[in-house]
This record gives C-alpha cells, structure tokens and sequence, in this order.
C-alpha cells in the first residue's frame, strides 16, 4: 500500500501533464485555422525561357547571368515564383538550349510590367555578351 503512495502523485502528473499538452496542441491548431491563407489563383502565368550560352562563356559568367536573373524577383513586382535549371534530358531534342527558367505570374498584368521594366534590360546587358540562343514560352496553367 505505502508503494501505491509513492507512485500516485507520479501518476497524477503525467495525466496532468498529457491534458495541458493536448490543450496547447488543441490552441495552436485552432489559432492555425484562424489565420487566413493566402488566395492562390486557380491558374498562373509561367514565362519559360531557355538559353545557351557562347562557347567562350566561362561557368562564372554563366553564373553571375543565373544571379542577376535570379534577383529580379527582388527588384521586380509582380514575380511569384523563380526556377532553373540545366538541361537532363536524354532526348537530345533541346536544339542546344541548356538552361531553363521559369517565372510565375499572376496576371498578364504583372508579366507586361516585368518585360520593359529597367531591372531587366540592366540583366539583358549582363546576358547579351554571353547569350547563344534563346527561346521563349508563356502560358497559362490549366489544372
């Protein structure tokens, strides 16, 4: 019996302490439900843009081409998302396009503004030295 009274203050702290884990848990998650999630459109505009660059073109200049395109998304309004990529496939159908790039918009809006805006004609002057070929794509998601 005198074991059973060394044990029951023990027992009674773990049923308390199990209750205010499930209570904190139970507010976090309704503080959670409460916070209003950001309207994503049912459908958004990718601007694909594939390059390749000149033979004389060395990695560090096609990678301060990568930055600077990767940073319009800090100078620029209106760019949702920034990807790239080299090319993996072993088609062998890329027609010597090897990077990929794909900017997301939500509106035609947005893209219209991105393409005259200063911040990217300063990157077409840091691209058009190393510049082979390029092709552009946009479109609009469908689910």
């Amino acid at each position: 019996m005198k074991k059973l009274f060394y044990f029951l203050p023990l027992i009674l702290a773990l049923s308390c302490a199990g209750k205010e884990e499930k209570q904190i848990e139970t507010e976090i998650t309704e503080e959670i439900q409460e916070v209003p999630m950001a309207a994503k459109p049912d459908s958004v505009l990718r601007h694909n843009v594939f390059f390749s660059f000149k033979e004389t073109s060395s990695r560090e200049d096609i990678q301060s081409v990568i930055d600077a395109f990767r940073n319009l998304q800090n100078e620029i309004e209106g760019i949702e998302n920034f990807e790239y990529g080299i090319n993996s496939s072993p088609e062998g159908l890329n027609q010597g396009l090897t990077h990929a790039f794909v900017l997301t918009f939500y509106s035609d809006a947005a893209r219209d503004a991105y393409l005259p805006h200063p911040a990217h004609a300063a990157f077409g002057a840091i691209l058009g030295p190393h510049l082979d070929k390029v092709t552009v794509v946009d479109y609009w998601t469908r689910p």
